[in-house]
């Protein structure tokens, strides 16, 4: 019995040098993981799949494909498992049409593995965002079926898409041939409905935590209804569900629809609470009207640094697009926006009784007049209320509908 005790002891001090051992040569510890994952997000839809993972400092990663089944495997380096990266494989959605589920470890001391199992063929983009807004350093993984799947001939969005991440919508894109007849007449006339954001990128939020990107999408399903109703009008939507779409694209699809009008649906904010009432801006190529254009114009053009895009896209701001603009697109805009301002003057206050003009990305397309509106400013508490209900939304699509078909009574196409 004597012996017993020393015998055991000695071997727990020997397993507790053994243990201080490995974790002097593994980094494991509170000082060997350099990066922490604070958020975990999964954005599905229609069109591709995106995961976020946002930390603390820049992650660097390695990934590769296995087959049988499809996936993709993400070791980031210099991570340790936490329960925010633990809780990926409970965002993963059964409706998720590329991602079938989730699985994360620690594969060794100082990295950890990511496995994506897929639900069909896919092209993956992985790329990191330095921070920006709210948001810190993030890796983001987008999912896109691969080349000469059925969905991307049933999805122009989509080709869209897989060019811009190729760079082949770096520089402005030809124009499709005009439409043959006159608009209305041998033909219908063609609008482009943008709601604002989306995705990864949320808008403005008011202050009873309304995200401007569901009510602008929400607006514009209204709009689209009553345009629908119109045997003279088609319409399309540059997004139509809770999906991030890069501005470019926002604009190349308008321009590949053929679209006679565009108009991009937002719901402003301002430091100043007591801000109110609906705008509409055109494009100016010579510098804002105003001190708050050109503010705006700033933040509505974030859109693409707040949202992600990878290094293909980013330089879309330096390129030919913008030196393309035509006068008669800018002169037909601001006629087209003065129709729906004095529309929509009648169910809000105007904030200014005027259309005033910037430098907005997503109106840029040389050859379609386009607008942006301001609905109201959510980060004001009245507005943000009325904006939420369905009684203003349905005004707001009313008075853009009747906007539209005054100025369409104006025109020649």
């Amino acid at each position: 019995m004597s012996s017993v005790k020393p015998d055991y002891l000695r071997r727990r001090l020997l397993q507790g040098a053994a243990a201080t051992w490995l974790l002097s040569i593994s980094g494991v510890g509170a000082a060997a993981a350099t990066s922490s994952v604070i958020a975990v997000r999964v954005w599905p839809s229609s069109t591709y799949t995106r995961i976020t993972l946002e930390s603390s400092t820049p992650l660097k990663y390695n990934q590769f494909t296995l087959a049988n089944p499809n996936r993709i495997v993400i070791d980031i380096e210099n991570v340790q498992l936490n329960s925010v990266l633990n809780g990926i494989a409970n965002q993963v959605q059964s409706s998720d049409p590329y991602l079938k589920m989730a699985r994360i470890g620690q594969f060794d001391p100082n990295t950890v593995r990511l496995v994506l199992e897929l639900k069909q063929n896919i092209n993956p983009n992985l790329f990191t965002l330095k921070p920006v807004a709210e948001f810190k350093n993030r890796l983001v993984v987008d999912l896109y079926p691969s080349n000469g799947s059925a969905d991307e001939a049933d999805d122009p969005l989509l080709a869209l898409l897989k060019e811009y991440n190729q760079g082949a919508l770096e520089k402005d894109p030809p124009a499709e041939l005009p439409q043959a007849g006159k608009a209305g007449r041998d033909r219908p006339l063609v609008i482009m409905l943008d709601p604002g954001h989306g995705g990864e990128d949320p808008g403005a939020i008011g202050k009873r935590g309304t995200r401007e990107k569901d009510i602008v999408l929400q607006i514009a399903r209204r709009l689209r209804t009553l345009i629908q109703k119109d045997p003279k009008m088609k319409v399309y939507m540059t997004r139509d569900e809770d999906v991030f779409i890069p501005l470019k694209v926002r604009v190349a699809k308008a321009r590949k629809q053929r679209a006679d009008l565009f108009i991009s649906i937002h719901a402003d904010a301002f430091t100043d609470r007591s801000a109110n009432g609906s705008s509409i801006f055109a494009l100016s190529t010579k510098g804002a009207t105003s001190t708050a254009a050109k503010y705006l114009a700033q933040t509505q053009n974030e859109a693409d640094e707040i949202g992600g895009v990878s290094k293909s896209g980013d330089r879309y701001l330096d390129h030919t697009i913008f030196d393309l603009v035509q006068t008669a697109a800018i002169n037909n805009s601001l006629k087209f926006g003065k129709e729906v301002l004095t529309r929509m003057g009648k169910v809000n206050k105007l904030h200014k009784n005027k259309i005033e003009q910037a430098g907005f990305a997503v109106l840029k397309a040389p050859d379609i007049p386009s607008i942006l509106i301001e609905t109201a400013f959510i980060s004001n508490l009245e507005e943000e209320r009325k904006l939420r209900t369905t009684a203003f939304q349905q005004q707001l699509a009313e008075s853009i509908f009747t906007g539209i078909k005054a100025y369409f009574a104006t025109i020649k196409y």
